[in-house]
């Protein structure tokens, strides 16, 4: 069974959402998480450090994520998420089970980049 075709949209439109590459820095249990989840440092170069939280505790560890380069948008307005102000939102794809893997990219980028 197919999912429905998306409604179509536009270029400016997928450009209001700005999606950087950022290496974690720090990844730790979030205490308090409705489901288990870490709390994220990432650093995103000339945009600096952000924090997020991510339902990642299913695929990988705090020590497999540290230095891994991820896709995040960074233009979203914060979310408290079990007391912690979730600045950006790592990007990922659900597999079989709905745990998530995260997007990477193919080579090492500069921090910041822009995905277009």
């Amino acid at each position: 069974m197919h999912e429905p075709a998306p409604p179509e949209t536009t270029v400016e439109t997928f450009f209001e959402v700005d999606i950087r590459i950022g290496r974690i820095l720090m990844a730790e249990p979030l205490a308090g998480a409705r489901k288990p989840a870490y709390r994220l440092e990432l650093d995103f170069g000339p945009l600096g450090t952000r924090r997020s939280t991510a339902q990642l505790t299913a695929l990988y560890t705090p020590e497999q994520l540290v230095g891994r380069l991820v896709l995040a948008v960074v233009n979203f307005p914060p979310r408290r998420v079990a007391g912690v102000d979730s600045q950006v939102l790592v990007l990922g794809v659900p597999d079989e089970r709905g745990n998530v893997i995260l997007l990477a990219v193919e080579r090492d980028a500069p921090l910041g980049g822009r995905v277009f």
